[in-house]
């Protein structure tokens, strides 16, 4: 079976092709207008998804060497995501699948993401195969997932405001570092001291005296940005260029530190001994190496996408896709299918 996957939930225009459970083909066209603005332009966004999707997935067709007519379904994120640029590859893969005659499957971008552990290449790849713990977290989403082995799950964390990515980026821009910020910390702070400064770590065993964080696995990150802000603004320019790469550093150590606690606490309270991070934050270096200490330490296996599937990518899509039709899901040909912009709007969908 052939499964084309597009992706275009937010900046980056991805096609894939899966082939029986095994990626072929895997084509991502990360946008660079976006950069002089600080942040992606929806408007910008959605016009560069309509410039590339053509080429994007003609690419990923010709690198699996197969045609349009050998394939067997098409998957697309059908949300969450920036409501134009999902349109865009939402209403081209359902224009595709039916000018072709084979079935759509609409794929959660987040869902996408959390299940990425069993994105395969062939033979070597390993998912977890019992129940797991998933940290998905990137600009726009931080959640804590509980993925059983029927591959249902559970939230039993997310962020009550901002975005663990989103934070990276916007203390980023306070450092003057262009965006995307996150890799250019990530980056600076192998030079700096992460114990530089402590800047606050909400809802964990740092930020409270009592006990009462415990059992709490939301997420918190607009105190950080805040601290950061009104502690730059008492530093003199002179200061903060001298130290950015100390400051840097102490910013990622307090994102990680939050993260890697929250997640070691849901493994531990649940008794779970397999841990995932997905979405474009589990690119960061220092995340990884301490959630692998971290995981050592307890005993729980981690699984760690490959850097080209860390970020949004078009391979996910069609694996979850395959995922769901190996499990059961019958493949209609209905092409009908309205976007959605949020997680919780995916939710209720389903309720």
């Amino acid at each position: 079976m052939n499964i084309l996957g597009i992706e275009t939930s937010c900046d980056e225009t991805s096609g894939a092709i899966v082939r029986n459970g095994n990626v072929c083909s895997t084509v991502i066209s990360s946008q660079l207008c976006h950069s002089s603005f600080g942040g992606v332009v929806p408007e910008l966004a959605s016009r560069e998804h309509e410039r590339l999707i053509v080429s994007i997935v003609d690419a990923a067709i010709n690198e699996a060497n197969i045609t349009k007519n050998e394939l067997d379904a098409i998957a697309a994120t059908a949300g969450p995501g920036l409501i134009g640029a999902v349109m865009v590859g939402l209403s081209f893969a359902q224009g595709l699948a039916w000018a072709l005659g084979v079935p759509f499957v609409p794929v959660n971008h987040i869902e996408a993401h959390i299940f990425s552990p069993f994105i395969s290449e062939g033979a070597g790849h390993h998912a977890p195969e019992g129940p797991f713990v998933s940290l998905t977290v990137s600009g726009g989403h931080t959640l804590l997932s509980v993925v059983e082995p029927d591959l249902s799950y559970s939230v039993v964390g997310r962020t009550l405001d901002d975005a663990a990515g989103e934070a990276f980026d916007k203390t980023g821009k306070m450092l003057g570092l262009p965006y995307p910020a996150g890799p250019v910390i990530d980056k600076l702070a192998e030079e700096g001291d992460p114990s530089f400064h402590q800047f606050p770590r909400a809802l964990t065993s740092q930020s409270q005296s009592s006990k009462s964080w415990q059992g709490n696995f939301d997420f918190s990150f607009s105190g950080l940005k805040t601290s950061v802000l009104t502690w730059l603004q008492r530093e003199s320019p002179e200061f903060i260029e001298l130290h950015k790469a100390d400051i840097a550093a102490s910013i990622q150590s307090a994102i990680v530190g939050v993260l890697v606690e929250k997640s070691m606490g849901v493994a531990r309270s649940r008794g779970i001994r397999a841990l995932s991070i997905s979405g474009g934050v589990s690119a960061n270096s220092a995340l990884r190496r301490a959630m692998q200490e971290a995981c050592d330490r307890e005993g729980v296996m981690l699984y760690l996408p490959k850097m080209l599937y860390a970020t949004d990518n078009a391979a996910m899509i069609a694996t979850l896709a395959n995922l769901k039709i190996a499990r059961g899901l019958k493949a209609e040909c209905r092409y009908n299918i309205a976007p959605y912009a949020s997680f919780a709007a995916a939710a209720r969908r389903r309720d």
